[in-house]
């Protein structure tokens, strides 16, 4: 993205939320966002998901220039080449766990068997295939979460966008999920994660920081060492720039 604005409101009352940020994340990249309420983060999220779009300035996904896109070719953006984990899981109740990580696929049109097996070994790399019957009520918060990262890389999307994703667990569940983000970046995934906790962002491999809708720090940190719990597809955004 280059040069992007997003603004609020018209004349006095208007908010610039974000000033001139420009950035580029590659393919491969593990990368946290970090910023206090009111810093321009959610708003950076909601552009970088295609939920929302810039007032100014350019962005590029996957070398797709979004701002070109109507609200339909958006929404296929959004399915097919983003992964969403969000804070509060959006898993679907009494729903088993398999059928919540099809459900992209399903919307995608992809066939019933085909759904099953890629379901099965999205599960498998988060670590819960033996769970795949279980509904959400019988999973812990952690066990949700991880759920709905396997449903994020279903689709094997350019980027993975992750919302405050361990905002709502506990200290152990939270490195569960935060391993299991690292073990999908060691096998290639491109991950984005908007956190306010040190904690969380120290295991991403670049943070940057927002203050007032700029970005004011954009270090490059050591990756955390993780070993996989299983196979993964290669990322097909391998190679390539995914954010500009």
């Amino acid at each position: 993205m280059r040069w992007l604005t997003k603004s609020y409101g018209s004349g006095t009352a208007q908010v610039r939320a974000l000033r001139e940020v420009s950035l580029e994340v590659e393919a491969g990249d593990f990368v946290a966002i970090m910023g206090s309420s009111g810093s321009g983060k959610s708003t950076l999220m909601n552009i970088l998901g295609c939920l929302d779009v810039p007032t100014g300035g350019r962005y590029l996904l996957d070398r797709t220039d979004v701002s070109r896109l109507d609200e339909r070719q958006l929404s296929l953006v959004r399915n097919r080449k983003i992964g969403f984990v969000f804070q509060s899981f959006n898993l679907i109740p009494r729903t088993p766990a398999l059928a919540n990580v099809e459900l992209p696929m399903a919307y995608a049109g992809v066939g019933r068997t085909e759904r099953r097996s890629r379901a099965l070994a999205a599960l498998e790399v988060v670590g819960l295939a033996e769970r795949a019957a279980h509904r959400p009520n019988e999973l812990s918060g952690g066990q949700q979460q991880r759920v709905a990262v396997a449903r994020a890389l279903v689709t094997s999307p350019a980027l993975i966008l992750a919302d405050e994703p361990t905002g709502n667990l506990d200290s152990r569940s939270t490195n569960d999920v935060l391993e299991v983000f690292s073990q999908l970046n060691d096998l290639g995934r491109t991950i984005v994660l908007i956190t306010h906790e040190d904690e969380v962002a120290a295991r991403a491999r670049r943070v940057i920081r927002l203050v007032d809708g700029e970005i004011v720090q954009d270090d490059r940190v050591a990756p955390a060492v993780s070993v996989a719990h299983g196979h993964v597809p290669a990322a097909s955004d391998m190679g390539r720039e995914v954010v500009r």
